[in-house]
């Protein structure tokens, strides 16, 4: 019998209602949907349109809102670094973001600081969110973009992003969410109108690997200034250049609009496998890390006194796959950023490890995962 996955966080299967859309794709319609000259064409770029209406419907954007990337990873880089001519432009040259950032925001902004900017990395509280306060703390006439994650890939711990999103009502600065864990799963959060800037992913989303988004919304008739940060092709209206991969786009709007759809069905059966994930778990004296009532359904993340987050994987490898934090970061043995930006020891943060499953985890036998986890003490 082979483990179960329990590292959704990392990659999510694909759902069978996608794999159905996208082999359907890959096998009747091979068009480019830049080719203006015949149907095979056409169908292309309606099926793509479709899909960036399916992908907008879930935030409640407009489909030219809506442009097609490789990832996440790749629509933060174009959300932060797009913005930087018009930082220098309007001379505003302050960043915020958080310390609990994944590395695909982290990274950018460490490049714009190489090139002038000044970036300010907020600390988190303890439960591993970030304060909305200190956000207004740190605000200033020049501050040209804010960045928070929507729901922390390593804890689970869902941002204060309605708050963050309030408190800049009153500021022009632009607001970015990487949402890559949350989009499809935290539905009302995104929906608000002063997020400018989202990032997702498809593979978080029970979509293929290779595809993602930005969602762009307008101010009023003004689009985000963003600049490409490659050229040729002109397609995404510049912004993005190169053939789009319709097959991938178009499983990526479905599996936006089954999201929506089944959403209720599948926040349920998260919480089911969480409660019996932690009775099962709970007796062995476990400490769950991040605020409790602020973790999404489908993670947790935790350590057991006196164990190595690398001992405890190998032991349990054979019942369940999981993983010790990001798995952009798993080729290091570094602590996680996350957990020591949270206050952690070394010690402490290399204890943790992060489980997380879906709505098509099959049933886990956790009390043997318990009774495993047992005998390695």
């Amino acid at each position: 019998m082979s483990a179960i996955y329990l590292d959704c966080n990392a990659t999510s299967p694909l759902d069978p209602e996608v794999r159905e859309v996208l082999l359907r794709q890959l096998s009747a319609e091979y068009g480019n949907e830049g080719s203006r000259t015949h149907e095979f064409g056409t169908r292309s770029k309606q099926a793509v349109q479709k899909a960036r209406d399916q992908v907008a419907a879930v935030v409640g954007a407009n489909r030219d809102e809506v442009t097609f990337t490789s990832g996440a990873t790749e629509s933060d880089n174009l959300a932060i670094l797009g913005l930087r001519s018009t930082g220098r432009e309007q001379g505003k040259l302050h960043v915020v973001t958080s310390a609990i950032e994944h590395k695909a925001v982290l990274e950018p902004c460490d490049a714009l600081e190489r090139e002038g900017f000044h970036v300010t990395r907020l600390a988190v509280e303890p439960g591993g969110f970030v304060n909305p306060e200190a956000i207004r703390k740190v605000l200033r006439p020049d501050t040209l973009l804010v960045s928070v994650m929507q729901v922390n890939n390593e804890t689970g711990v869902r941002q204060p992003i309605a708050e963050i999103a309030e408190l800049l009502k009153d500021h022009d600065a632009y607001f970015h969410t990487d949402a890559a864990q949350g989009f499809g799963k935290d539905l009302e959060t995104l929906r608000n109108p002063r997020i400018d800037l989202i990032s997702i992913s498809g593979h978080k989303l029970y979509a293929p690997m290779g595809v993602g988004a930005l969602i762009a919304r307008r101010r009023g008739y003004d689009r985000p200034p963003l600049r490409p940060l490659a050229y040729g092709g002109g397609q995404e209206r510049g912004l993005r250049p190169g053939t789009l991969p319709v097959a991938l786009i178009v499983a990526l709007g479905a599996a936006a609009e089954i999201a929506a759809r089944d959403h209720a069905v599948r926040r349920e059966r998260c919480r089911q496998m969480r409660q019996q994930a932690l009775s099962a778990l709970s007796p062995l004296d476990l400490k769950l890390t991040g605020d409790q009532a602020l973790v999404a359904d489908h993670v947790l993340n935790l350590a057991f006194p006196g164990l190595d987050s690398e001992a405890l994987m190998v032991a349990l490898k054979d019942l369940v796959a999981i993983s010790n934090g990001s798995a952009c970061t798993s080729s290091s043995y570094a602590p996680s950023h996350v957990l020591r930006a949270m206050g952690m020891s070394d010690d402490e943060a290399n204890a943790c490890v992060r489980i997380s499953w879906c709505h098509l985890t099959p049933k886990v036998d956790w009390e043997g995962v318990a009774k495993r986890i047992q005998m390695l003490r």
